[in-house]
């Protein structure tokens, strides 16, 4: 029986509500730094260890560890149970979504590198945090959900850089295989290796209870600051850029929007031929059609120099989540009542006790 934390059975919070409005406020924050005080992107840079910006780096650590934490090794021993779910989302994770993606954008953004390298990264990245509170939201299978958020964490390390090189490699965008790298070990790699210790520290001498239920709140709040943070910095360093080609944010929201829009209806159509239950349905649809903007934030911001722009697209991953997945939760429920999916009531309620 899993055990929810009091973190992932909540409904989502004021805060995650508006989640887009902070972003959008942070956008502007940023600009104006960028206007007031005209040598701010000089001096970030300034203060670099290997090609990386010391407060970015910093504030993307924090950002990342949080979810980092939601690793549950001892959940990965289900995935023989009930198999169907989990490799039918790991398709729409690794294959679907990734070339949609990448269609999408030679569509809507030719003669866009920097762009097309902003979807390619967010389509190749699939969620493992927010998707517990999306899936709680649902009424989904949550045990489901822990299991695949846990292999997307796994899964991220091995198959994130081949996905990434191979798309770009389609496309003919040239990377610096070196930066990516560092990329996956500095935001993907250190924060797990941190994220592992420091989970089996804390049980150990102070309970998994409090770790479920004060630990992780608290770095979930600081992961939170540490996003909006990173986005005031970006912005700040790019205000010109963007005052400049104010279009572009635009032009990455199209082909971001409707590429949700083709891998969402997908994963309904998927789960539906395969007759799957409203609870393993709805997780599916969620983990299937969501991305891990940090990552994709984290790492276009190793390619800034190289490409400017890609680091500013990939923020419009992050302003559209929340909408876009809060959007898929209701139309799940609506689906629900209108008998779209197989229902199993008896399951619904061990579901819900647990």
């Amino acid at each position: 029986m899993i055990r929810l934390s009091k973190e992932e059975g909540k409904t989502i919070s004021f805060f995650e509500k508006y989640l887009t409005l902070w972003v959008g406020l942070c956008i502007v924050i940023g600009i104006i730094i960028s206007q007031l005080i005209p040598g701010i992107s000089d001096a970030i840079n300034a203060l670099q260890i290997g090609g990386i910006s010391v407060p970015i780096g910093i504030c993307l650590f924090l950002m990342m560890y949080p979810a980092m934490l939601n690793l549950q090794a001892s959940e990965l021993k289900k995935l023989g149970k009930n198999p169907k779910p989990i490799i039918l989302t790991l398709i729409s994770n690794w294959i679907v979504a990734p070339f949609v993606g990448l269609l999408m954008a030679r569509i809507f953004l030719p003669g866009h590198q920097d762009l097309i390298l902003a979807i390619i990264l967010l389509s190749s990245s699939p969620c493992t945090a927010m998707v517990l509170v999306w899936g709680s939201m649902a009424k989904g299978n949550q045990e489901q959900n822990v299991v695949n958020t846990s292999l997307n964490t796994i899964t991220i390390i091995f198959l994130y850089v081949p996905m990434v090189s191979f798309l770009t490699g389609i496309q003919n965008i040239a990377l610096d295989w070196v930066l990516l790298l560092i990329s996956l070990f500095f935001f993907i790699g250190l924060p797990l290796l941190v994220g592992l210790v420091s989970k089996r520290l804390l049980i150990r001498f102070k309970g998994e209870d409090w770790f479920n239920t004060t630990y992780r709140p608290i770095v979930g709040k600081i992961s939170t600051v540490a996003l909006l943070s990173t986005l005031i910095i970006l912005f700040s360093m790019n205000g010109a850029v963007l005052i400049n080609n104010p279009e572009n944010l635009v032009l990455v929201s199209i082909p971001l929007l409707v590429g949700f829009a083709i891998v969402v209806g997908y994963n309904i159509v998927i789960t539906k031929l395969f007759k799957m239950k409203y609870q393993e349905a709805i997780i599916t649809v969620i983990i299937g059609s969501s991305s891990h903007f940090e990552i994709a934030i984290a790492t276009a911001i190793t390619m800034s120099i190289a490409y400017p722009l890609a680091a500013l697209g990939t923020t419009m991953g992050l302003f559209w989540e929340v909408p876009i997945m809060l959007g898929i939760v209701y139309l799940g429920l609506y689906l629900k009542k209108r008998g779209f999916w197989k229902s199993d009531e008896i399951e619904s309620i061990i579901v819900e006790k647990q």
